[in-house]
């Protein structure tokens, strides 16, 4: 169920009753896509989806021409909101590193998200209305909690919580240079969580707070997003999930493929970077660009997530989908990964993702086909609000086209 506060939102009382006519409808739902559909949107909520709905009175009515209309789309596994310059240490706090005792599944990078980041209109612009804020790998492979959270400016955006975990050569460094001693460490954590373990024991590797934490997560309460990416450590954490019987996600899966079945039958959805395509390392040397589409053929949930700069490059999100799409997956479960897998996988499907009556009023009219990257987002609405379609970047172009003044361009508003 999503959080009131996720489904709350401070433009609440702004929005306006929206008539979306004439439009292309990509519902990615049961209805799937609807042409020449019309879209009412009524107190922030879609109130009805079909042809010729009558505008009520003082209504808003745009005429779609045609043109494609989406739910906003997800941007992936991010750090939008708690990065504000990656070069900049002190605007990014994503990680935590503590040598004492570095494992801390508790720690919540969601307490530090800005809403007023200049990231969050940048990505919202291009479409984008919801991401999963994550935990990066700081002092530990238990990298800590995240969550959704909607783009909408509001103060308090974040849904449900997941737990950052990772997993495999990119991690050895934080587990004694020892992938298998990531699953001796993770063993022990889960002991201790399930009050196997002393509380008081010098060997706890978990405070009192990070056991009532992992608890959680074993007991069903959350996702564990796993960053992990060979086929042998993937088939262990199958294992490992379905002993101890949690909910998984994997998060890069460059080599999934190799156990779609497995992945499909265990329910586990995959978020793969879908233009990975060489052995970066080699716990990717079975990388290939046809992951996604093997994927989705043997059943299993995909969508989407970059591996490098993902917060100020989540744009570049719909290029993944459809790259995935131009390498045989099929192009409404392309559409369905940048929006309506993301949200069902992370608790948040009941109120985004789709459109449909009841559902949040979080849309994106398209220039034309919105996998294709010459398109562009016309109009976004959150909640119902038409978002501004301005952002710092916009601002700025603005500002150095004018033409010169009697002062420099430097001293334009």
């Amino acid at each position: 169920m999503l959080t009131a506060a996720l489904a709350s939102t401070s433009f609440a009382a702004f929005a306006q009753d929206v008539l979306i006519r004439n439009a292309t409808v990509h519902t990615a739902g049961a209805q799937g896509t609807l042409k020449n559909a019309d879209v009412l949107v009524r107190n922030g909520v879609v109130q009805s989806v079909g042809n010729g709905i009558a505008a009520p009175a003082g209504a808003t009515v745009v005429d779609a021409n045609g043109r494609p209309l989406t739910p906003a789309f997800f941007g992936g596994i991010t750090e939008i909101g708690v990065e504000e310059v990656s070069g900049e240490a002190s605007t990014v706090d994503a990680a935590v590193t503590l040598t004492d005792q570095p494992m801390r599944p508790e720690f919540d990078v969601t307490l530090a998200y800005n809403p007023a980041s200049v990231v969050i209109p940048v990505t919202r612009v291009e479409g984008i209305g919801f991401t999963l804020l994550a935990a990066s790998t700081g002092g530990s492979f238990i990298a800590g909690q995240g969550g959704v959270v909607r783009l909408d400016g509001s103060a308090d955006p974040v849904g449900p919580r997941a737990l950052f975990v990772r997993l495999g050569a990119g991690a050895s460094d934080l587990s004694g240079k020892s992938r298998a001693a990531q699953w001796m460490l993770l063993d022990q954590m889960v002991a201790e969580a399930r009050g196997r373990v002393p509380v008081d024991s010098p060997h706890a590797l978990l405070t009192p707070a990070g056991r009532a934490t992992l608890a959680r997560y074993l007991a069903g309460n959350g996702r564990i997003v796993v960053q992990v990416n060979r086929a042998a450590d993937i088939r262990q954490l199958l294992r490992w999930a379905q002993r101890e019987n949690v909910r998984i996600a994997i998060a890069g899966g460059a080599e999934a493929w190799k156990l779609a079945p497995q992945l499909a039958q265990a329910k586990v959805p995959v978020f793969v970077d879908a233009l990975a395509d060489l052995p970066a390392d080699f716990d990717q040397i079975g990388a290939t660009l046809e992951n996604a589409a093997r994927l989705d053929a043997a059943g299993v949930g995909v969508s989407f997530s970059q591996a490098g700069d993902a917060s100020h490059n989540a744009r570049k999100i719909r290029q993944l989908a459809g790259n995935a799409v131009a390498n045989g997956l099929p192009w409404e479960d392309g559409l369905a990964g940048l929006t309506r897998v993301p949200a069902e996988a992370f608790g948040v499907g009941d109120r985004v993702g789709t459109i449909a009556p009841g559902k949040l009023a979080d849309l994106v009219l398209w220039s034309g086909d919105p996998l294709d990257v010459v398109n562009t987002a016309e109009q976004v609405w959150l909640g119902g609000r038409a978002i501004p379609m301005r952002s710092r970047q916009t601002e700025l172009r603005d500002r150095y086209l004018q033409q010169a003044g009697p002062l420099p361009r430097a001293y334009s508003k």
